[in-house]
């Protein structure tokens, strides 16, 4: 039977279904958890202000280390094409206590950015209808927030084929969309109809010269949070067409499409909206938070307003739907390694998706929105600021883990040399800088909306978060089955439970 093409009905050993997607697919949720559209959104405005014309640079800046780390995981998913990515490779790197940590930096990651990205499809879907005063109701936000998360949550767990297919269309109508307007912008700038405000673009924008040390780090920390979510390819390689391969390889070409796009869509911004501190210009500090959709009106009319305003919710539902999907699974393998309880390890029979794991994950994120929302809204801004701690920590688990799980065979060609340790070396170590200098940043009462004392509410919210991980830990060690914790379940010589063929 062939390994490429395999019956869609086939379960692989954690009874997932194997096979069900292929490249594209895999590219598609990869691309789809990083929410370009959002995220562009959300933080070009803030990139410019720290370093204005400069801000292309600090997406290639930052795609870099990006790169790098994903070089790690394409290297550990050939070898351990595990649901489990970064628990399961830490664990065979570092040990139980390691892995089970990157696991819970993943799910932490996850939990923050879907009570925010339920909340932003809900906003953008009200201004898009004109109803603006339901936009600003705390109520009505909560109300559809929460209603995307339990529907999001109900469609990861009806099957991968089915999330595969609705993120093709969300993927499709997001990307169409933000490369139409930038390149109407550009063609405006070019043909001189932008207006006064619109300058000339330059290549020196990707070079970062003139730029400070405190500024460019600033923008390159902000440029982390719009890469994440690519790593999403990895945790359904067992539901990919030749997992030992397709995975990494998807990830490689989703962090490629992404520095593209982001690249595009900056110089198209930038170059028609200009650095006035007035107007439509990137330096008013007024829109700030959303750069893109004010673009619409001036662009191309009503339509590309209303345009610019669908992908961004477009871009928030779909993000809202792939968090879920690579945490589910990241709780299914530590189940099924005893890591965590074993109830998490039940698959549906019918759909093949670990359906207890997304229930837990779905309720747990829109418990956390709930209490956020109602206790303080700029707790849940806050949050979101917070979530570099939680993706770096992770990253830097899993690079350093294929580092030291290929140490053996390091020296045994330039290849191995390289990709399997002076590239992920490389990227652990950019991720341990962006932790750390985050962490000093958010512990600034400034930083952020709250504080607690003299200590920034952002640097509470995300080591408090990431520290909430080690009670937890310790009660699956005390009431667990202790397996796990004693290194009987899952070590370097373990071999993991996936299909060897299809």
């Amino acid at each position: 039977m062939s390994i490429a093409e395999p019956p869609s009905h086939v379960q692989s050993d954690k009874g997932l279904q194997a096979g069900a997607i292929g490249l594209v697919g895999n590219v598609v949720i990869g691309l789809a958890a990083t929410a370009p559209a959002y995220s562009l959104a959300a933080t070009l405005g803030w990139i410019v202000l720290e370093v204005g014309e400069k801000a292309p640079a600090m997406f290639v800046l930052a795609f870099i280390p990006m790169l790098l780390v994903a070089f790690a995981y394409k290297e550990l998913a050939q070898d351990t094409p595990d649901c489990g990515t970064t628990f399961t490779w830490g664990t065979k790197a570092f040990g139980p206590w390691v892995g089970w940590m990157g696991g819970w930096g993943l799910a932490v990651s996850a939990i923050i950015v879907l009570a925010n990205v339920a909340e932003i499809a809900a906003v953008y879907l009200f201004k898009l209808f004109g109803m603006n005063d339901f936009a600003e109701s705390l109520t009505a936000k909560v109300l559809l927030g929460s209603f995307f998360i339990i529907a999001m949550t109900a469609v990861s767990a009806r099957g991968i084929l089915l999330s595969e297919r609705i993120q093709n269309v969300l993927m499709a109508v997001q990307f169409v969309i933000l490369i139409t307007v930038s390149i109407l912008a550009l063609w405006k700038v070019f043909s001189g109809t932008a207006g006064e405000q619109a300058v000339t673009p330059s290549l020196s924008w990707l070079w970062p010269s003139g730029v400070d040390s405190s500024s460019m780090a600033a923008a390159i920390i902000l440029c982390i949070f719009i890469y994440w979510g690519w790593d999403a390819c990895l945790a359904v390689g067992e539901e990919t067409k030749d997992s030992f391969k397709t995975p990494g390889r998807a990830a490689i070409i989703t962090c490629l499409i992404l520095v593209t796009t982001y690249v595009l869509v900056a110089y198209a911004v930038m170059s028609f909206a200009g650095f006035e501190e007035t107007g439509i210009g990137l330096m008013n500090e007024d829109h700030a938070d959303d750069v893109l959709t004010i673009l619409g009106e001036p662009v191309a009319g009503g339509i590309a307003a209303a345009a610019l305003l669908l992908t961004v919710a477009v871009s928030a539902l779909s993000s809202t739907q792939t968090t879920i999907l690579p945490t589910a699974r990241g709780t299914l393998a530590m189940a099924v390694y005893e890591a965590i309880p074993k109830r998490f390890a039940y698959v549906h029979p019918r759909y093949m998706t670990p359906v207890f794991g997304t229930a837990v994950m779905g309720v747990t994120a829109l418990a956390f929105y709930l209490v956020l929302s109602f206790v303080s809204s700029n707790a849940l801004l806050d949050s979101i600021a917070s979530l570099g701690l939680a993706v770096a920590f992770y990253y830097m688990i899993t690079a350093f883990a294929c580092v030291w799980y290929f140490r053996k065979t390091l020296f045994s060609s330039a290849r191995n040399l390289f990709m399997r340790g002076v590239f992920p070396f490389l990227g652990g170590a950019g991720m341990v800088w962006a932790f750390f200098k985050s962490a000093m940043d958010m512990m600034d009462p400034d930083y952020g909306y709250t504080a607690f004392g003299p200590i920034g509410g952002v640097f509470v919210l995300g080591i408090g978060m990431l520290v909430l991980g080690v009670p937890l830990m310790l009660g699956c060690w005390a009431f667990g089955t202790k397996r796990f914790f004693r290194g009987e379940t899952l070590t370097a010589e373990t071999t993991v439970k996936v299909p060897d063929v299809y």
